[in-house]
């Protein structure tokens, strides 16, 4: 290439090249006192040096790569602190060396085009120019609003300080939402245990989450891991486990992993916490508590007793609440469960607030266990109506021994149907053969054949059912296949149309019940009594199979009639939507002419538990409230029926006295009169007969009490959730191996905790405006 021209502004000697007030020597080009090294890249108004990024107060802006020693025209450069836009990278061998001419004409830029900054930095920084200091810049937080050194014209401080200020926890503002995160979490029930870490940032590229000065608690740590470990039923050992500790060291290395009996500690610390927030609740509850009992069997000699309450608060919502789950000696003794349940009552003071006792034990031992609890119970505590309504049976508990009755009955059939299903089964081409026999028969069911589950009767009742419709099949598959002969005969299938044909009653009514979200006994009137009617009617079935297995079920269903009709009529009457004409109507049908008979013992039942409650002092008498209910509710004379009303000043002092004349001569009618004098409310969908007490408590107020209670009585042992076809509802249930080798204190601490943080308030919300950054 040729000499340089002197007329230019840039002059090359040897290994440089000068550019307006730019000089490139080597591989370095100087730009205002500044060098850029090897692959440095200028963008915008910002230099990057290495892998960092560094504002710059000039820039150049250029079109093309210089490569060798070629000559690249210039077409513009810009002086002094103004922006020019550069948008390639010189790198290493592409700057321009050796000898070359360069040939630049200064130009003012027409466009100044602003390129996304590199750092994630300034998604929490702003650039802010000094006033009075021409290319001076200063680094603005977003957050705290404090400043930082930039650019001082001719100098860079780049942005690793400012990195740190919000990596690092420097920010006031950040550490002010992390005091308050931390408050909030300490001060709540169940916390937001999110604990930040911190990665240290590369030059380049680096991530960070969460809190950056989160405060470690080990304490809140280790309550978590127990309720953790209560919730989902692990084992307390699980914190001795390797995989376990190396999972905890990876979230956080300095929690210090428990052993068992610390981990035990721990556990009966959530129990304490958790039955005084329960105590206090019931402290507050307005009326009686029902009791339900359960009977746990282990491998050992001893036994459990679970004691659970269900009662009604004063916004008149049902909670049911595990109370104890306490060893005993031998649980099928006469006298265990009435100290187990005199026990309860002490421990959580509800002596004089026990209404009924619902029990899920076999029928067999159900007499001596009524007799004892309610002699033994009776001394002790004001029992309501004399204890007539004091032992109650689980509904579930009939339904499923009734089905299991049943299903006994017919299990040589049974056990032919489900050899019939495996034979078919077994493979895709017998599958395909029944399909095709199906076919041709022109059998309309779309049932699928399955094998059922021999713990829960439902499943049982739908694969007979299904092979109900497929008996045709299963005739012709018999004879054109010799390695099928399971196939039931005539007599058979008769005996298992009868058995569906009763099981249906009892897969209804259970489905019935499990609508309902929080059932209350006046729900299960209608179905007792329906099955009551439907099961004395198939005992007068012509064919002799369908009577005998009906006369079977009757006797089991009858004993369960006899023992709680009282208690599930009391319930339906309480019901606006039925009172007493339910009874009647129902009764009529199961009784015929002896109905009146059945009637009167409701009815002289329902009034004498109203004068139990009347006998009881209200909190609160409403000022409209009749005269004769005044008297009777509070201290005055009781002999005297009428209460002169008090004047109110507005010039009817005579309407006063004719008032208090006619309550003398006309005395007024009780509640419980005018309650089941009144029109029934209409059957309206979606019913909720609480809020119908709720709204009515004012001008009901005593018979509210009593309906508060009665609706509260737990006819179901089964809570929303549990399967009521399960074999687990009749009888005792087992307690594994495990928890059987536990400290009873213990074994209660986990079943009743478990029972308790179902219904936690959740975790409070994440605190607003919480800063999180995260920089990659």
């Amino acid at each position: 290439m040729g000499e340089p021209n002197g007329n230019e502004n840039a002059m090359v000697h040897e290994s440089e090249m000068v550019v307006g007030d730019e000089m490139i020597h080597g591989n370095e080009m100087v730009h205002s006192g500044e060098m850029i090294h090897e692959h440095d890249m200028v963008q915008g108004n910002e230099m990057v040096h290495g892998d960092e990024m560094v504002e710059g107060s000039g820039m150049v802006h250029d079109d093309e790569m210089i490569h060798g020693n070629e000559m690249i025209q210039v077409s513009d450069m810009i002086h002094g602190h103004e922006m020019v836009q550069v948008n390639d990278m010189v790198n290493g061998d592409e700057m321009a060396h050796g000898h070359e001419l360069v040939s630049a004409e200064v130009t003012p830029p027409t466009i100044s085009r602003r390129r996304r900054k590199k750092s994630l930095v300034w998604e929490h920084f702003t650039i802010e120019p000094v006033p009075g200091e021409r290319g001076c810049q200063r680094a603005c937080c977003n957050l705290c609003k404090a400043t930082f050194a930039y650019s001082s014209g001719t100098k860079i401080a780049g942005t690793s300080h400012l990195k740190r200020h919000i990596t690092l926890g420097s920010c006031p503002m950040i550490k002010s939402q992390e005091r308050k995160l931390a408050m909030s979490s300490i001060g709540g029930v169940t916390d937001n245990d999110g604990e930040g870490t911190v990665e240290r940032p590369s030059k380049r590229r680096y991530r960070y989450t969460g809190f950056a000065n989160a405060t470690f608690d080990q304490d809140r740590s280790s309550s978590h891991l127990a309720k953790l470990i209560i919730l989902h039923d692990y084992p307390l050992h699980v914190v001795q486990q390797p995989a376990f500790t190396a999972f905890t060291e990876s979230l956080q290395p300095r929690f210090r992993v428990a052993d068992v009996e610390t981990m035990e500690a721990e556990v009966y610390g959530v129990y304490q916490k958790e039955k005084n927030n329960l105590m206090q609740a019931l402290n507050t509850m307005p009326g009686r508590i029902s009791l339900t009992i359960g009977l746990w069997t282990t491998s050992q000699t001893l036994g459990y007793v679970s004691i659970a309450g269900q009662f009604i608060d004063t916004d008149w919502k049902v909670h049911r609440r595990m109370l104890n789950f306490m060893m005993v000696s031998s649980p099928h003794s006469e006298n265990a469960l009435g100290e187990a349940i005199s026990s309860s009552l002490t421990d959580w003071n509800m002596k004089d607030k026990l209404f009924t006792v619902t029990l899920d034990n076999d029928c067999s031992s159900h007499d001596i266990y009524s007799a004892n609890l309610r002699d033994h119970l009776s001394n002790k505590n004001n029992l309501m109506l004399k204890g007539q309504l004091f032992v109650v049976r689980c509904y579930a508990n009939i339904l499923n021994a009734v089905a299991h009755d049943v299903i006994a009955s017919i299990h040589g059939v049974i056990y032919s149907i489900r050899e019939s299903i495996k034979f078919i089964k077994a493979s895709s081409a017998r599958e395909q053969k029944f399909a095709e026999i199906a076919l041709q028969l022109e059998i309309p069911s779309t049932k699928t054949l399955c094998l059922d589950v021999t713990t829960q009767w439902n499943t049982t009742y739908l694969m007979l059912l299904a092979a109900l419709d497929y008996r045709q099949a299963f005739t012709t598959l018999e004879t054109c296949d010799d390695n099928y002969n399971e196939s039931p005969s005539a007599e058979d299938w008769k005996k298992l149309e009868a058995a569906c044909n009763y099981l249906k009653l009892l897969y209804d009514s259970a489905h019935s019940i499990m609508a309902a979200a929080n059932p209350t006994s006046n729900l299960f009137f209608h179905e007792a009594w329906k099955l009551q009617l439907e099961l004395s009617n198939a005992i007068t079935h012509e064919d002799p199979v369908f009577s005998s297995i009906a006369k079977e079920m009757h006797e089991r269903f009858d004993k369960y009639w006899k023992d709680c009709n009282l208690v599930l009529a009391i319930g339906v009457v309480m019901d606006p939507r039925f009172k007493m004409k339910l009874v009647e109507f129902s009764y009529s049908k199961i009784y015929g002419v002896e109905a009146a008979k059945y009637v009167k013992v409701v009815d002289d039942a329902l009034h004498d538990l109203y004068k139990d409650y009347v006998a009881q002092p209200l909190p609160l008498t409403p000022a409209y409230a009749a005269p004769g209910e005044v008297n009777k509710n509070g201290p005055a004379n009781a002999n005297n029926n009428a209460v002169t009303p008090p004047s109110t000043g507005d010039g009817l002092l005579d309407f006063d006295m004719y008032l208090s004349e006619i309550a003398i001569s006309q005395p007024s009618k009780s509640e419980l009169e005018q309650y089941l004098e009144e029109a029934l409310t209409p059957r309206i969908q979606d019913f909720e007969i609480v809020d119908w007490w709720k709204l009515n408590t004012l001008k009901f107020p005593t018979l509210a009490k009593m309906a508060r209670d009665i609706l509260a009585i737990p006819m179901s042992m089964v809570s929303s959730g549990c399967s009521i076809f399960a074999a687990a509802t009749t009888g005792s249930r087992m307690l594994d191996d495990y928890r059987s080798s536990l400290r009873p204190e213990i074994v209660e601490a986990l079943f009743c905790s478990k029972d308790w943080l179902q219904y936690s308030p959740p975790p409070p919300p994440e605190a607003q405006g919480s800063v999180a950054v995260k920089m990659e």
